[in-house]
């Protein structure tokens, strides 16, 4: 598999070149340059397994990583359960929580973190993880990549925007883990790490990589369970699944376009936005206008300028009219949010996470008939306590332990970014 950026055509890798740099030229990210068509056979199996993600990813990795370690890699990457839950006629939810860090960014973020240990392994040289977080990506990253020889890990999160759990997640490792508490938003710690990317003379520095879903080693192997829900549901309504995809950076939905063109037999994908607007208005005005996210109640989706966007695009040739098409969406507010939990937890005694309520209450407006819908379960209710609280409040917080907090801030400035790797130069 050859992998071009999205802002330089003539720029070519193979996989363990784009895992490793994480940023294409140009700001660009990295895609791939065709994508395989399966073999239908392939979907006429009992229920999916390990042999099936194997096909699935042999591809895309190429002749990076002999085929018996990656079928390892596979195997601690999705060595927990995913159930698909059913929650009324015609509507389930694909639990993607049930990973070390109650996050579905666990299956990217153990993939890319064992994928990383054995590119270091014939090299002497640091990786220096960088990476931005609304929430969810940061813990699962520290969680992957805890003790993982010959990285050092730097997770930038927005202060006071992000829920007490996904912090203590992000900060009570230690050891390789830094968690950086950015002076800002989301958007801000994203685009530092990008400054970080451009800056020829860091790079000439440190090794620097991205656990971003930038990162193809990230995003990729989230195609995984789109193909596993499809096994998961019974064979005479396979023909009619969609997935409804509560979206933030667009890399999740973006993992599911590549599944639906490779011929997992998707009917439609609906990514679902919360009051963070900016794909919604470009379906409506064919114009992609980033602006600065607002802080929501879903904060893992607060991102004003999904990067996976231009992925998207790439894929899909520009066409306006087709991602309208394909990729149908609407914007869901804090308010229906909240009654959308209720709402739920009333009439079939689920608890929906904030981020599963987005994409529960944007379907809800855009169903159509005879279709089978999957929300994916992005996270654990119980990530977001405090926001379930205000409408159920017998639900228990978990235990949070404030006291072992490994944490630096920062103001919003990429000089003060600078400063703190230079120590780290230094340091290690």
């Amino acid at each position: 598999m050859i992998y071009t950026s999205t802002n330089n055509k003539k720029e070519l890798v193979d996989f363990k070149t784009a895992t490793l740099n994480g940023l294409a030229s140009n700001n660009g990210l990295y895609t791939p340059t065709h994508i395989p068509i399966l073999d239908d056979k392939l979907l006429e199996a009992e229920a999916f397994n390990l042999d099936i993600a194997l096909e699935l990813m042999k591809p895309f990795v190429g002749e990076c990583i002999p085929e018996e370690k990656l079928k390892e890699i596979l195997s601690e990457t999705l060595n927990f359960e995913l159930p698909l839950v059913k929650l009324e006629p015609n509507t389930y939810c694909l639990e993607l929580f049930h990973g070390p860090t109650e996050a579905f960014k666990d299956v990217g973020a153990r993939f890319m973190s064992r994928v990383l240990a054995y590119f270091s392994k014939s090299s002497n040289e640091t990786n220096h993880i960088l990476v931005a977080t609304s929430g969810d990506t940061g813990a699962a990253v520290a969680n992957g990549f805890h003790n993982v020889p010959g990285t050092q890990v730097h997770v930038l999160f927005p202060k006071g925007k992000v829920s007490e759990y996904q912090e203590s997640q992000m900060t009570s490792l230690g050891d390789n883990i830094h968690a950086l508490e950015v002076e800002g938003v989301f958007d801000d710690c994203q685009a530092l790490v990008k400054q970080a990317f451009r800056d020829n003379d860091l790079r000439s520095k440190l090794k620097l990589s991205s656990a971003n879903s930038i990162n193809v080693a990230r995003f990729l192997p989230q195609m995984l369970y789109y193909f596993k829900a499809f096994f998961d549901v019974e064979k005479d309504l396979r023909s009619s699944i969609s997935f409804v995809v509560p979206s933030g950076n667009f890399g999740n939905v973006t993992a599911g376009l590549i599944a639906q063109m490779m011929g997992l037999p998707i009917r439609r994908l609906i990514p679902i936005t919360n009051a963070n607007d900016t794909y919604f208005k470009y379906l409506s005005t064919g114009k992609y206008q980033a602006v600065p996210s607002k802080q929501t109640l879903s904060n893992a989706m607060d991102v004003g300028d999904p990067s996976n966007f231009a992925r998207i695009q790439y894929l899909l040739k520009q066409d306006w009219n087709k991602i309208n098409e394909m990729l149908p969406s609407i914007s869901v507010s804090d308010k229906d949010t909240l009654g959308t939990i209720d709402k739920l937890y009333k009439e079939a005694g689920y608890v929906l996470d904030p981020h599963a309520a987005v994409g529960y209450y944007g379907y809800q407006h855009l169903k159509q008939e005879g279709e089978l819908a999957i929300i994916l379960g992005t996270a654990s209710p119980k990530k977001f306590a405090s926001v379930i609280q205000q409408v159920i409040p017998s639900y228990e917080s978990p235990n949070v332990n404030a006291l072992s907090t490994h944490k630096i801030s920062l103001p919003n400035d990429y000089h003060a970014l600078l400063d703190y790797l230079s120590t780290i130069m230094v340091s290690k």
